[in-house]
């Protein structure tokens, strides 16, 4: 077999059957036979004497030669006693306790046995709307996704692939602004992709600056206007922050909608490709493009006849995944057969292109990728509808919009997905993803660095004599070949990576992908740190005049936990008085021995709530409260004032502390009329507002409680005033890389995931 060593590695780590002990019990050879005996067995459903010996070498030469590869858990589970076959899967959440608990189940489910999970929470009631049921309020859906992640944080420990979410909220929804900055905090809502459910009216509204209704989830009529623009801003300011939220086109995604009259399409899965109705399953594989290629004088070339094989091949595997299939829910199984949508995507586009000599953002590199994919398309279309002639049109398809043409074995045959770990194994670029760095440092265990290349990049350079590990380590340093004058010009041309790429050739080329593909793509526009508010939102515009039915950013360095970005692996150790920001290891300053204060009388549902704060010349140190006569939660208002004060002398920024506290509500509070608090956090949040703004304004010595107490008991004297609360990252600091959390190699951002291509983890399953 042709497998690498990080293939091997990956397989034997998270795919190969093992032993108690954890010790393999197969070899990628036999994981491959596994899967192929079981897929090729599902022929015999239409025909008894069908040669299910021959089919199954024919998917397993498919596979071994590394041209295609079927999703994740089909590779894992196939053969095996679980046998749950579909990467992602979506459910409805519907507007009320039982429902939504019923969902919370069904996803750990699905999480358990492999697959991700997609909700759109529209249907849930704003936050503070009533619930005539208990007279109580409600505490609206972003409460609710945070019981999702945790249920998926407690499911994901034993498993063998991560349960991964995507949430999506419709633009339209009351609470759409919290939802916006709900990732804001990195380590909140962490088993989540976020997106937003972007209409047609919506961003006509943004081009046209007007206001735009929001519709409450539960009475369907409109409870509010915001500016269109102002909330489009938002998004694009939260997306270049951090990189969430996303966008999703929901009018695009019903447009293409197969069979409307069984609901609307309102969620995709995490990576965004599959948009999918409730309680629906996806099927994906990919073909490896680097592998269609041959040979011939003038250089390599698509072999589009070899092409056609693989994907007729592959349509037929994808639709007998189907029926082998053992779906976690029976409801999902009656759903996913109704339709029998398969996604056959790509990857190793990259790799192709490198092999053509075509640079990614190239006119005749766009053009490439909509020929391509309009051949893949049609043939795979050919191919089911060939299929149906002898088992059947997919049982829905005489109420589909598909139903005036040939009849058609699946709903929807294409779906580009970001293939993080299935490249690893096919030893190819992910996706339709240029290639992020050619050259990276990578440390083995005993913290040697090893100098890791692009198999092309080596082979064109020792092909010309240019290949030195000097070289190699400054392409490494740089992160990019684009300047370095000793490489000649048609190869920089050609091997450029995500950041030598302009946002717009990201987008064109989603675009030209996105025309010929049934479902959609999932593609990540990289942006360099350097890149401003304003260029997001002109890509976001972009995608949205392209036709795309979605879109995700990264922007180098706003996020912790980060892309691969360049240098080397081994940093210099900080200084010993510096704070180190790793998981456990910060620790507050002391408390100052002296400090000034401001005491506040807050008046809250249940009396009144004094609030206390203290600061020095670093800034707000600590919190205190304490309650009135009339009783409220002493214990409960201690213990956030407690957590505040060792926040602040974290070092953490007050306006994040103030995020998490304003606006949570208490049940005393709301029910009185004309309150200007609605709980004790929300009173504390707004002392501390009001002193952190106060202080901002003093002079420096004012701050200084020494420095005004020794002026107090010796005028005339004097102190010298100490220095910043802490060291700030340089930029530098802030563009480092940040690596895999299971093996310390670099990691890569793509198609709305976190991936390791040394060893497989991925943020998103």
């Amino acid at each position: 077999m042709k497998l690498g060593k990080n293939a091997i590695t990956v397989l034997e780590k998270r795919y190969l059957i093992k032993d108690k002990d954890g010790t393999p019990l197969e070899r990628p050879e036999d994981m491959f036979r596994r899967v192929a005996d079981t897929i090729a067995d599902a022929d015999r459903l239409y025909d008894p004497d069908a040669d299910t010996g021959a089919l199954s070498d024919r998917f397993y030469q498919l596979m071994t030669d590394l041209e295609f590869l079927p999703n994740s858990p089909t590779l894992m589970n196939a053969g095996r006693d679980l046998g749950q076959l579909s990467a992602c899967f979506v459910l409805p959440v519907e507007d009320s306790m039982e429902d939504i608990f019923e969902a919370v189940k069904n996803a750990a489910l699905i999480h358990k046995s492999g697959g991700g999970t997609g909700f759109s929470f529209s249907r849930l009631r704003q936050q503070g709307a009533t619930v005539r049921s208990t007279g109580g309020v409600a505490s609206g859906p972003i409460s609710f996704m945070r019981v999702f992640n945790m249920a998926t944080e407690a499911v994901k420990q034993g498993g063998t692939r991560r349960g991964a979410n995507m949430g999506i909220l419709r633009v339209d929804h009351p609470d759409i602004l919290a939802f916006i900055d709900c990732k804001k905090d990195n380590t909140d809502i962490t088993n989540f992709n976020i997106s937003v459910g972007i209409t047609e009216d919506f961003m006509k509204a943004v081009e046209a600056r007007t206001t735009y209704d929001l519709i409450d989830p539960k009475t369907k009529e409109p409870v509010g206007q915001l500016e269109a623009e102002r909330v489009f801003d938002k998004i694009v300011d939260a997306a270049w922050r951090n990189g969430e939220p996303g966008i999703i086109f929901l009018d695009r995604l019903n447009r293409d909608n197969v069979v409307p009259g069984q609901g609307e399409i309102e969620s995709t899965n995490p990576c965004g490709e599959q948009p999918l109705l409730p309680y629906e399953a996806c099927n994906l594989g990919s073909i490896n493009l680097s592998a269609m290629l041959r040979r011939t004088e003038k250089g390599w070339e698509l072999d589009y006849d070899k092409l056609a094989g693989v994907v007729r091949d592959a349509v037929h595997f994808l639709d007998n995944v189907i029926d082998v299939n053992k779906y976690p829910l029976e409801k999902i199984a009656e759903k996913t057969r109704a339709t029998r949508k398969i996604g056959l995507g790509v990857m190793g586009y990259a790799d192709m292109l490198l092999r053509m000599g075509l640079g990614y953002n190239s006119a005749a590199a766009v053009d490439l990728a909509e020929e391509l994919m309009a051949f893949i398309n049609e043939t795979g279309h050919a191919a089911s509808i060939e299929l149906a002639k002898v088992r059947g049109a997919f049982p829905l398809f005489e109420e589909s919009t598909l139903r005036d043409g040939a009849p058609i074995r699946n709903a929807t045959v294409t779906t580009i997905a970001p293939t993080g770990t299935l490249s690893i194994i096919a030893g190819c670029s992910s996706g339709v993803e240029p290639v992020f760095a050619y050259v990276f440092i990578r440390n083995v265990m005993d913290n040697t660095e090893m100098v890791e290349v692009s198999p092309v990049l080596e082979e064109v350079l020792r092909e010309r004599g240019l290949y030195s590990e000097e070289l190699m380590r400054k392409i490494a340093a740089e992160g990019t070949l684009a300047h370095l004058e000793e490489l000649p010009r048609d190869i920089r041309e050609v091997f450029v990576c995500s950041h030598d790429i302009s946002p717009a050739y990201h987008i064109e080329t989603q675009a030209a992908f996105q025309r010929h593909t049934d479902n959609a793509v999932s593609k990540t526009v990289n942006f360099t740190h350097d890149a401003t508010p304003e260029d997001v939102r002109e890509v976001y515009l972009l995608a949205y005049r392209e036709g795309c039915k979605g879109v995700t950013i990264y922007r180098d360095g706003s996020r912790e936990g980060q892309v691969l970005n360049i240098g080397p692996v081994k940093k210099e150790p900080a200084p010993a008085d510096q704070p180190q920001a790793g998981y456990g290891e910060i620790r507050p300053r002391p408390r100052p021995e002296v400090t000034l204060g401001l005491t506040e009388r807050m008046k809250i549902g249940c009396g009144n709530l004094y609030v206390t704060v203290n600061y020095d010349e670093k800034g707000i140190c600590e919190v205190f409260t304490s309650t009135g006569k009339a009783g409220g939660c002493p214990s409960q208002s201690e213990a956030t004032a407690r957590l505040v004060s060792i926040a602040l002398r974290s070092g953490v920024d007050p306006q994040e502390i103030l995020d998490q506290l304003r606006g949570i509500r208490c049940p005393s509070t709301i029910r009185q009329p004309g309150m200007k608090c609605t709980s004790c956090p929300d009173a504390i949040a707004k002392v501390v507002k009001r002193v952190d703004q106060y202080i901002r304004e003093m002079p420096p010595e004012s701050k200084d409680a020494q420095h005004l107490l020794t002026n107090a008991a010796a005028p005339g004297g004097s102190t010298t005033r100490k220095g910043p609360a802490g060291p700030r990252a340089s930029d530098a600091e802030a563009k480092h890389a940040k690596f895999c959390p299971e093996c310390g190699s670099p990691l890569e951002h793509e198609g709305g995931c976190v991936s390791c291509r040394s060893c497989g983890f991925s943020k998103c399953g």
